[in-house]
């Protein structure tokens, strides 16, 4: 099971204020159109459901007003026909124009030893790990609501430093809440007491995955999130997982211009292997309604690309 299928994820959304509901067997979260009746639904990162379940989803979705419901399962291409649920009786399915998950992400086979895996990894990577180690740079899990405390003062350093605006503390504190005893844990990096760099991490049913991060201005020539990322690594192998999903990256023949380049060749460093997921689908409840959403979604985001532009 993924953590966004789980019932402390669940729980977290329900405090925030998000409708949650189970069909048969599947979590799905529920987002009203501001002053409208009607809503839309999203089921992320599940097994494939099944005809007979879509066919409980769309019924669903009648007779509670939904336009569509977005699902995102965490299924490699490589090991799923998807061409095999695009056209079903009394209903369309097809790729969703938003996903909200990158289709890409990398992974790290955890089944390897440590030995193995540092062979792997690339040469820079590895030697700016050693150069933290030789420079003093220590990481502490600090799985606690003090150790929570410290990632979000440097999360929120970072967005504020990228100019990235993701969710805001209410937020993190609330899945932090709800996730710590289980799934999440802290790992915080740092030197002569300086906290530099933090990550959450959850854990969950044999995989580990990379969630959120954070960085400190100061002292970035130690390499601290090198070996942050390394100590990530084994505590997932710690924790029994046998792989460890990085949440996310460009393609393996990415632009080195984009945005994402930085983090995508820093995962890439720590031998993974780049995978791409089946995608983001849209199973149509209300075609009319669905047709003037897309349409109004386009218009909010040129909106807000302009309001970006004017305002850089």
């Amino acid at each position: 099971m993924h953590p966004l299928q789980s019932e402390q994820w669940a729980k977290a959304r329900k405090e925030m204020g998000v409708e949650t509901v189970y069909v048969d067997g599947f979590l799905l979260t529920l987002h009203k159109i501001p002053k409208t009746s009607y809503k839309i639904g999203y089921l992320p990162r599940s097994a494939m459901p099944s005809k007979k379940v879509l066919n409980k989803l769309y019924d669903f979705g009648k007779k509670n007003k939904l336009i569509f419901i977005k699902i995102e399962p965490y299924i490699e291409k490589s090991k799923f026909q998807i061409s095999n649920f695009k056209s079903i009786p009394n209903f369309k399915f097809q790729i969703s124009k938003h996903p909200l998950f990158p289709s890409w992400t990398q992974i790290l086979d955890l089944t390897k030893s440590e030995e193995e895996l540092l062979k792997n990894f690339h040469p820079k990577t590895r030697y700016n790990i050693r150069l933290a180690q030789k420079k003093g740079v220590v990481v502490r899990e600090e799985s606690t609501d003090k150790g929570f405390e410290t990632f979000a003062k440097l999360y929120f350093e970072t967005t504020r430093r990228q100019k990235y605006f993701g969710h805001d503390y209410r937020y993190h504190k609330i899945v932090w809440e709800n996730l710590k005893d289980n799934i999440a844990h802290i790992l915080i990096a740092y030197y002569n007491d300086i906290p530099l760099a933090a990550y959450e991490l959850w854990y969950l049913d044999g995989t580990g995955y990379y969630v959120y991060g954070g960085t400190s201005e100061q002292f970035r020539n130690l390499m601290a999130s090198n070996l942050l990322m390394w100590e990530a690594i084994k505590l997932g192998k710690k924790l029994g997982a046998k792989k460890f999903d990085m949440w996310g990256s460009l393609p393996p023949d990415y632009d080195q211009t984009h945005p994402w380049s930085g983090f995508t060749r820093f995962k890439q460093g720590y031998g993974t292997k780049f995978v791409e997921f089946i995608g983001s689908y849209d199973l149509i409840i209300n075609p009319f309604l669905y047709k003037i959403y897309n349409v109004f979604y386009k218009l909010r985001e040129i909106y807000l690309s302009f309001n970006a532009t004017f305002k850089t």
